[in-house]
């Protein structure tokens, strides 16, 4: 996950940094040093907050074939039952 996607799944989900850090157990100024590139996350910080955008509902898109502009997330579609 890089920054911009990070910011792109809050936006589509509507959460701010607060929420999303309560969510995933970590702190506010976690969220905004990487959303703001100042500085990396250790890769269990950053399995954590992916793991819980990913069960809030967005779907990581790496950068390849399918999305030859860059890396994005798009939400998951919601099944009418």
């Amino acid at each position: 996950m890089i920054p911009a996607q990070l910011r792109m799944a809050r936006c589509a989900l509507r959460l701010g940094v607060r929420d999303l850090a309560a969510m995933a157990h970590v702190t506010p100024a976690t969220i905004t040093r990487f959303e703001n590139e100042r500085g990396g996350l250790n890769s269990a910080t950053v399995e954590k907050l992916k793991s819980t955008l990913t069960e809030a509902g967005i779907i990581f898109l790496d950068e390849g074939a399918i999305t030859p502009g860059g890396a994005g997330v798009r939400l998951r579609s919601i099944e009418k039952e």
